[in-house]
């Protein structure tokens, strides 16, 4: 979806809207919305765009990540569980950049102002993500927003009508079958396995998948962002180089280790690659509860990933009396921990 307006001295400048299904749950589909300013020197002051769209159903929005709806609507039909916005055409606002890093997406939280592209490419993206409910489970039932609208600085934006993309095709190996991608469009998949849990420390496995058929990654690289990096104690398997930006130690980047696992093979039974880690707990800066067991942001190879939305994480015990979680207890963490990766196409 574009949002154009002519202009001879900026004849392709546009903003431009992406709504990415990215998958699916009981009752609807969880979406990865970005917001790309293609305009070569106009940015997107203060305050910042509001988002809006007509619902083509009778959805809700059950939660967001980076952004909030300015008004629920009426929910009343609604018991115990509330949605975050009931209207039928609601309007979205970017979160400041204050927010707490549990209600964070990628690129999000800015105030809603853009950058130019000219100017600042990296600062000419804003995203949010958001579960939808009764929408339908999937391609065939869910139905698109339409009528979206961009309100602004000044008079705003008319918006084009949304265009369904195709699902990705590529070939297979004799170059006779057309394979459509996964459910998941995964290429890659990262498990953010929480081990164990003791007074003092506690221990994650980190477990890299290649779901790709024909293609290995060589010098693979995986950034990962959590408040308790700064405490790391050990790193087995992977080389680990602290990314120390701004006096804040909280990201780091792991990568293989030469002729051992630098290589990460196609799918497959080799296609995998997974370290452990063990962490000193640091109780003054963060704690175990309310997702905060799990990373704020995965990049692999420079591409950054889709995270799930935070209210999906499951919740932990700053420590146990005696003995570590039960396995019964971790293998629902590792299921519940799922990052599914994503990455956004580049044009």
């Amino acid at each position: 979806m574009f949002v154009v307006a002519y202009d001879p001295f900026d004849p392709k400048g546009s903003i431009n809207i992406r709504w990415d299904v990215v998958s699916w749950t009981s009752d609807g589909y969880v979406a990865a919305v970005t917001i790309s300013n293609n305009q070569m020197y106009r940015p997107v002051t203060s305050p910042g765009l509001t988002l809006g769209w007509t619902w083509a159903k009778k959805e809700v929005i059950w939660s967001m990540a980076g952004a909030q709806a300015t008004d629920q609507g009426y929910c009343s039909k609604f018991k115990g569980n509330i949605p975050h916005s009931c209207s039928k055409i609601p309007s979205v606002v970017d979160l400041p950049p204050t927010v707490p890093y549990n209600q964070r997406f990628s690129d999000c939280c800015k105030g809603g102002v853009l950058e130019s592209l000219g100017q600042d490419p990296s600062a000419a993206v804003s995203a949010f993500q958001l579960s939808v409910g009764h929408s339908g489970t999937s391609n065939k039932t869910v139905r698109p927003p339409k009528n979206f609208f961009l309100l602004g600085p000044g008079p705003g934006y008319t918006c084009s009508a949304a265009t369904i993309v195709p699902p990705s095709v590529s070939y297979s190996a004799d170059g006779l079958r057309k394979t459509r991608a996964m459910n998941h469009m995964c290429p890659i998949r990262v498990h953010w396995h929480v081990k164990a849990n003791y007074r003092a420390y506690w221990r994650v496995r980190i477990a890299v998948a290649n779901f790709k058929y024909r293609m290995n990654y060589t010098q693979w690289t995986l950034v990962a962002q959590h408040p308790n990096l700064n405490k790391l104690a050990n790193v087995s398997s992977f080389f680990y180089k602290p990314l120390i930006h701004y006096n804040t130690n909280d990201t780091g980047m792991f990568y293989g280790i030469k002729n051992l696992n630098n290589l990460l093979m196609e799918a497959g039974t080799d296609g995998h690659v997974e370290s452990e880690l063990i962490l000193q707990k640091n109780t003054k800066e963060f704690t175990l509860k309310q997702g905060w067991a799990f990373p704020l942001m995965i990049y692999f190879n420079g591409d950054e990933c889709k995270m799930p939305l935070p209210d999906i994480y499951p919740s932990l015990p700053n420590f146990t009396n005696s003995n570590p979680i039960p396995s019964s207890t971790l293998a629902t963490l590792l299921l519940s921990a799922l990052l599914l990766v994503f990455f956004s196409s580049r044009h």
